[in-house]
């Protein structure tokens, strides 16, 4: 039987125990740890995008506030699974009311996803953590602060949690490869670095999938399975479509969903870091700024919930057509 840590999810296994060992997020740890320190603090809101250190972070914040006993004084829920005003009134009250173990005076309830609950459920939520802020300190994650109704966050200490560095996440992969014994090119480092666009977890994933069968992660392996569209697909699709020929641009961004398995939200984020590098003799200054305009309108449909296909094939007949009539 293979031994069970070489099983082990690698973003669970390497995930830093104590704020100490955290990389990146340098605005935030530093006060992190003096809350740690101190014994003190506020509730919290930590917002930003997925696999950026929000729960690594409360984790590591409980560890160093409550030592080795921090199971005891910590709760984890997901507003995801149950976002109504029931999981309020009952797990979340019944462990905010409790009293705390040890000497912090306090415990903490971490609840990821909080942009998920429903408006009923956070006004409750504001109730709880007013009325019981003596015995429990409240952690919220989400991706968007918006989402949260103002009267929870005036009553949060609101930290923003930026994507990573691109020196955070080499330093963190270097570590990661070193420790399993892994050998990965300098080549293969900078597609995993440009296809996790500063998401830890998700270059983390992706290291742990192309060495899962070799010792030495080559480029062509982290292409294989990176599912993010690369470069050239993403030059070659808005090329197209630039041409005014949507069909065949239409076609290229099919096969980015199908052959690479991308989301829209990834082929979004491609199209918008090649934009620049676009030249001006292709696409215009001015032409540009409205793309970048129309492309967030895009990205707010599809944290709505708008079908990735529609919307992409909204983008490239935006250019197709922008292209056509500017000629």
């Amino acid at each position: 039987m293979a031994d069970r840590a070489t099983e082990a999810v690698w973003v669970e296994k390497y995930r830093p125990a104590s704020l100490k060992e955290m990389v990146g997020q340098e605005a935030i740890v530093p006060l992190l740890r003096s809350y740690a320190e101190k014994r003190s603090m506020p509730h919290l809101m930590f917002a930003g995008p997925p696999g950026t250190g929000k729960t690594t972070a409360a984790l590591a914040l409980a560890r160093d506030l409550f030592g080795a006993e921090w199971r005891q004084s910590f709760l984890e829920l997901n507003a995801s699974d149950s976002r109504g005003i029931d999981t309020v009134r009952t797990t979340i009250k019944e462990y905010a009311r409790t009293s705390p173990f040890g000497a912090v005076g306090f415990k903490i309830l971490f609840l990821d996803e909080a942009d998920n609950l429903t408006s009923e459920a956070q006004a409750s939520l504001r109730r709880m953590m007013e009325r019981y802020s003596g015995s429990c300190r409240f952690i919220l994650s989400c991706n968007y602060s918006s989402r949260i109704i103002d009267p929870i966050q005036s009553r949060c200490a609101v930290f923003r949690f930026r994507a990573y560095s691109t020196e955070a996440v080499r330093a963190q992969l270097e570590r990661v490869a070193k420790a399993e014994g892994k050998k990965v090119s300098a080549e293969a480092m900078e597609t995993m670095l440009t296809a996790s666009a500063g998401d830890m977890r998700r270059a983390v994933n992706l290291l742990q999938l192309t060495a899962t069968h070799a010792d030495h992660v080559t480029a062509d392996t982290v292409k294989e399975y990176a599912t993010v569209p690369l470069r050239r697909e993403v030059e070659a699709m808005l090329g197209a479509a630039l041409e005014g020929n949507f069909l065949e641009a239409r076609g290229r961004l099919y096969r980015v969903f199908t052959d690479r398995g991308a989301s829209g939200e990834d082929v979004l984020r491609a199209i918008h870091s090649y934009l620049p590098d676009i030249p001006d003799t292709v696409l215009p200054p001015r032409e540009k700024v409205r793309l970048v305009e129309y492309l967030g309108e895009v990205d707010f449909r599809l944290a709505e919930g708008a079908s990735d296909r529609i919307q992409l094939e909204a983008v490239l007949a935006h250019v197709a057509t922008g292209r056509s009539v500017g000629k």
